[in-house]
């Protein structure tokens, strides 16, 4: 079975940052809900959200966050090690959410004793619908991670452009630069020889010329 949507290393980054965004932001919201008596009023207001009720939510987040920054830079083996990471930090927040599910009155008495120091809760608990957003945003992390490790075979290494790139770039600056001397042709005539060819032979001795200078009393061999 292929799975298009995570077959790209930036796919997979994308939904892991997204579903870390979400873990923050339903963690931000009102978790639990309740009452509590003071010496000021008789009825107090107390509410929790998700990272106050459900710490571990809050740490499942950032977790996710930190992993989309690793898959960028992660090899073959890491990119497994962090889709690991994500399926844990899944489960963490799905189990964190349905915890307080199970049970919201401890993280409503911490909320309480928190806000107005005291303990005994004089309503029952409400929970919101948040909590069960985080349970669906942990078990979607999960389907993600498993998706991902699916696909994360077919993923382009980080860097192998850049590595690429390095390689060939001494050819072509040696291309582009060139020798600093071209060589001489085959068939370029050495500087002695093209200085022997640059002589001209002497011409023959006019007779006429050569009875003046005998007249003169010089001697005609030596023009």
């Amino acid at each position: 079975m292929r799975f298009p949507a995570l077959r790209s290393r930036s796919r997979a980054l994308l939904a892991v940052v997204a579903l870390g965004g979400l873990s923050l932001g339903t963690g931000a919201a009102t978790w639990v809900r309740t009452t509590v008596a003071t010496a000021l009023s008789p009825e107090v207001t107390v509410t929790a959200s998700g990272t106050q009720a459900a710490p571990g939510l809050g740490a499942g987040g950032l977790v996710l966050l930190a992993a989309g920054v690793a898959l960028t830079l992660g090899g073959r083996v890491a990119r497994y090690l962090v889709l690991a990471v994500v399926a844990a930090a899944g489960v963490l927040v799905a189990a964190s959410a349905v915890a307080v599910l199970a049970d919201p009155v401890p993280a409503a008495t911490a909320a309480a004793a928190g806000a107005a120091g005291v303990t005994d809760l004089t309503s029952p608990v409400v929970v919101t619908p948040w909590p069960w957003a985080s349970v669906v945003v942990g078990v979607l992390t999960v389907v993600v991670a498993a998706l991902g490790a699916a696909g994360a075979g077919r993923w382009s290494a980080p860097s192998g452009r850049h590595e690429r790139a390095g390689d060939t770039a001494p050819a072509v600056s040696a291309q582009a630069s060139g020798p600093a001397y071209a060589p001489a042709a085959p068939d370029a005539p050495t500087t002695a020889a093209a200085a022997d060819r640059t002589v001209e032979p002497a011409g023959e001795l006019d007779a006429h010329d050569a009875w003046d200078a005998l007249t003169r009393g010089d001697d005609p061999t030596t023009r």
